[in-house]
């Protein structure tokens, strides 16, 4: 036996493809010429590149800039004091940014529809790639011309002694061991041998596709019709509407934190209610670890503080106002606890504010706190002034009443209508990917041929990868 091994370089265009993978391709139907132009638009590479490229150059933007809070720009009021109280941020390029939607990057036209071509573009390359795929699984070409076997960059020959038929069969007998698929196909002057192994490992490419196609379906749902409110409060013994169309409402009726000997938190506790459309629909004890599910919307524990208890009336005696105001915010230099709420019948906005704990103010005591009130529209106010605890005090002919202080519960409000695909497409992707590297497609084309003296010339090309 003999044999001759060689390899070099094949001629450009002269390479007979083995499965056409790797050739331009196209619709697979006849199209009119604008049709034919939008479907090789979305299967190009670059067009995909670009896309993957823009969407990423916008997801950096929305991560550097500030980000209106969710739901905001539903109120166009609350959204342009919003974007007055970041102008100091960003100067004159602050109109520029919110007018190209900037300050709302994920929820923006631009966002949405670089998702939405995005994902067109992968299902067109999937669409066009699964028939070849396809075929080449079930209907692989097993019979290669001369000039694949001419110029094929990598070749072997060997001379045997058996004759065609009993040379081929010798090697399609080693390859069935090694568990390849073997294809005989004789000729007028040749037996032609096709084997693979793991023909269905190029599909982890279209699932990999797939995938993706998925997971920007789940973020464009959660984009576009779900919400993250990560400083919803809650007062004890207040009822809070959660908004964003969900017409649900939550009533915190306590809340308790418990400590290790050192000082460490060992829990945090809500027994909240909620209630859809003003009738009670659920009710739960809620943790950090144990979170309230109800009409795809999850209340988790979060934080928790002091709120001040306050009751406003107006000259007639009538009560405008008589809620808890949480006292979630501080102070630029973290000695006070501001709260804030509005009397949108008075045009009046009223800042409540004590000293933060740990850090004693002298103008405010225990048992006090300081009222800010501003008219709408006006930085400055119109009056200040500290009230004591239990005591009516006439402001600006608003009688203002602290009751007392009681305890609120900090809550992440979610709403994700894409998790579930996102974790779908996920776990595709990961399979997609384990049979791409896990499972390659190996091939091997092998012809016999007869000689003059009864020997065999088995002619074949190593063993090839498929690429997908």
């Amino acid at each position: 036996m003999s044999q001759d091994l060689h390899t070099r370089p094949a001629a450009n265009g002269a390479r007979e493809s083995l499965d056409g993978l790797d050739s331009g391709g196209g619709p697979s139907v006849s199209t009119s010429d604008i049709t034919d132009r939008i479907w090789r638009f979305f299967i190009s590479m670059r067009t995909g590149l670009w896309l993957i490229l823009t969407l990423g150059l916008l997801s950096l933007v929305g991560t550097l800039l500030v980000q209106a809070p969710a739901g905001m720009t539903a109120d166009p009021a609350a959204y342009t004091s919003w974007v007055a109280s970041i102008h100091s941020k960003y100067g004159g390029w602050t109109p520029v940014f919110d007018k190209l939607g900037l300050f709302s990057v994920f929820t923006s036209i631009w966002f949405k529809g670089i998702t939405v071509l995005l994902a067109t573009s992968i299902l067109a390359c999937s669409i066009n790639r699964a028939p070849r795929l396809w075929k080449l699984a079930f209907h692989p070409h097993t019979r290669m011309g001369e000039t694949f076997f001419t110029h094929a960059p990598l070749k072997a020959a060997v001379l045997v002694s058996a004759g065609t038929d009993a040379a081929v069969e010798d090697v399609r007998t080693v390859l069935k061991s090694h568990r390849f698929r073997t294809i005989t196909d004789p000729g007028d002057d040749e037996v032609n041998l096709y084997a693979d192994r793991f023909r269905w490992g190029p599909f982890g490419t279209v699932i990999a596709h797939v995938s993706f196609v998925i997971i920007l379906v789940g973020f464009f749902l959660s984009a576009t019709t779900g919400f993250k409110n990560t400083n919803f409060v809650a007062p004890v013994g207040s009822t809070v509407q959660v908004g964003n169309g969900t017409g649900l409402s939550v009533k915190a009726m306590s809340f308790n934190d418990s400590y290790y000997e050192n000082g460490e938190p060992k829990d945090y506790v809500s027994d909240l209610i909620v209630y859809k459309n003003g009738v009670q629909a659920g009710r739960q004890m809620v943790r950090v670890n144990q979170p309230l599910r109800l009409d795809g919307v999850t209340f988790y524990q979060s934080f928790f503080g002091e709120a001040a208890s306050m009751q406003v009336k107006d000259s007639a005696g009538k009560t405008i106002y008589s809620d808890a105001v949480a006292l979630a915010f501080q102070s630029d230099d973290g000695t006070h606890s501001i709260g804030q709420f509005d009397m949108k019948a008075k045009g009046l906005s009223v800042y409540v504010i004590t000293a933060a704990s740990g850090k004693p103010d002298p103008q405010i005591k225990a048992g006090q706190v300081q009222l800010e009130i501003h008219q709408d529209g006006k930085n400055d106010p119109i009056a200040t002034q500290v009230v004591d605890q239990g005591k009516p005090t006439t402001i600006a002919g608003v009688s203002y009443t602290f009751q007392r202080t009681v305890a609120f519960t900090g809550l992440t409000v979610a709403h994700d209508p894409g998790a579930n695909f996102v974790w779908l497409g996920s776990a595709l992707l990961v399979c997609g990917l384990f049979l791409v590297f896990f499972f390659p497609h190996r091939r091997l084309c092998v012809r016999g041929l007869q000689t003059s003296d009864g020997r065999a010339i088995l002619d074949a090309p190593p063993m090839t990868r498929a690429t997908a």
